[in-house]
């Protein structure tokens, strides 16, 4: 089952089963996460929940799409309560890039970097026996609900920003029950927006290159994804693609479990307050800026994966900072 967040033509907002080119409203709940919350009080799954509550009015998808009414599928009232945080080196594919990014740029080359020490640990101790911990995958923090962008709507790029390129990839979405156990809806996909120049000046700077705007969506697709997923990115500019590569991910393409992932971002009690979201994002295969690519302001991103239905859209626009040099003031 996949389903959708979206705004009806009042104005109201709706959760909707996709049934191919129509969406099946729900009757009773208005967000994902009030859907959620109903299927954990009476026990019983996401998908069977959403099935009981089978009874709102139908629309066309490709109009919701067409006129930007589309929501991101999960989120919180209050964005201070939705966290949004990520894993990185988690696939095979991705190691060549970020060793790439974090060698000197001097070209003096140290003789293993922590990229690729970061990798050998994934492989070696990234799947452990169910119920165990293995080892930790890079962590970062990305922001609260408010940096998430709409499917379909454009990035704001900062003015001091030095790059803004995709990162494709799958993103678990999770809801903390009343008890204060995670409890996954499922997956989207997701583009983990980030700046890839400041990162590579040096990977110390790369808590400063994630804090930036992401999407996901427009879809989730309920339950676990398939070990094994093909996906396409594809940059456009004046509508026309300047590039587009395959991408592999799902588990049998990282070096990581999702289990392990999930695992070494909930450990922490901070993550557990009841009631809150999380969006996690599960790393990316490979990235436009790897191929010296550029981009603009005016671009625009497309990524897909058949399985999880529509393409994710997003532009980029240039966004001026409010903060400035000297701005803080005395009290």
């Amino acid at each position: 089952m996949r389903l959708i967040q979206f705004t009806d033509r009042e104005g109201a907002r709706r959760v909707g089963i996709v049934h191919g080119t129509n969406i099946q409203a729900l009757a009773q709940v208005a967000t994902m996460r009030e859907l959620a919350l109903a299927a954990i009080r009476n026990g019983n799954g996401l998908e069977r929940q959403a099935q009981l509550l089978n009874a709102g009015p139908s629309e066309e998808y490709a109009a919701i799409l067409d006129e930007q009414r589309i929501l991101a599928p999960l989120d919180h009232e209050d964005p201070a309560h939705c966290m949004i945080s990520g894993a990185g080196i988690t696939h095979l594919g991705s190691a060549s890039t970020r060793d790439k990014m974090h060698r000197r740029l001097d070209s003096e080359e140290m003789d293993k970097t922590d990229t690729q020490r970061m990798l050998e640990w994934g492989v070696e101790g990234g799947r452990p026996a169910k119920g165990q911990s293995g080892a930790q995958p890079e962590w970062f923090y990305k922001g609260d609900g408010s940096i998430v962008v709409a499917p379909g709507q454009a990035f704001p790029r900062p003015d001091f920003a030095l790059d803004g390129g995709e990162e494709p990839e799958l993103v678990g979405l999770y809801v903390i029950d009343d008890e204060g156990c995670p409890r996954r809806l499922g997956f989207a996909i997701g583009n983990e927006f980030s700046d890839h120049v400041m990162e590579r000046r040096n990977y110390l700077y790369q808590a400063h290159s994630k804090l930036r705007f992401c999407s996901f969506g427009p879809e989730l697709l309920v339950g676990a994804p398939p070990a094994h997923l093909t996906g396409m990115t594809r940059i456009r500019r004046n509508g026309r693609v300047i590039w587009e590569q395959e991408f592999l991910t799902g588990q049998d393409n990282m070096c990581h479990a999702i289990e392990n992932l999930e695992y070494h971002h909930f450990k922490y009690n901070q993550f557990l307050r009841p009631g809150d979201v999380h969006a996690h994002f599960m790393g990316a295969a490979n990235l436009s800026f790897a191929s010296s690519v550029r981009t603009e302001p005016g671009d625009s991103f497309e990524i897909s994966i058949p399985d999880f239905g529509a393409p994710l859209v997003n532009g980029i626009a240039a966004a001026p900072t409010r903060f400035r040099p000297g701005g803080v003031k005395a009290l």
